[in-house]
């Protein structure tokens, strides 16, 4: 999970991910945040489902995939586009369900509410609304 600064006035604690970079595939995409994000490699498994978040000022369409971990080592990124002092990624952890859950509603992806532990997660599917 990453902790991003600068959306909210308090920690907010969601999946790595990010835009999509013109051309290239969302699974490439994918791979390049959890990176950047993280420090870790990726592969892409397979698409889980898709949400819509409406937010104002955000109105956005987030794609989720199952991902494994195949190297690298867990540690703070950066956002490439952001300066070196504006950077909006706080922290970046494993967490469980149990920490995640844990948490604030206000501080936690809103697919958390949608399911609170793992095997629910991985039973998500389809066009969904948060």
């Amino acid at each position: 999970m990453v902790n991003h600064r600068g959306l909210h006035d308090h920690d907010f604690w969601s999946p790595p991910g990010g835009g999509i970079v013109f051309g290239q595939s969302a699974e490439s995409n994918l791979v390049r945040e959890f990176k950047e994000e993280t420090g870790l490699d990726i592969r892409v498994e397979r698409f889980q489902f898709a949400c819509e978040f409406v937010h104002p000022p955000l109105h956005a369409i987030e794609l989720f995939f199952l991902v494994g971990v195949v190297g690298g080592e867990l540690e703070l990124g950066r956002d490439p586009e952001m300066p070196e002092k504006e950077q909006i990624i706080k922290d970046v952890r494993f967490l469980s369900c149990n920490e995640i859950e844990s948490m604030p509603e206000s501080q936690r992806h809103g697919v958390f509410r949608l399911a609170k532990n793992r095997e629910k997660i991985l039973n998500l599917q389809g066009y969904l609304i948060i």
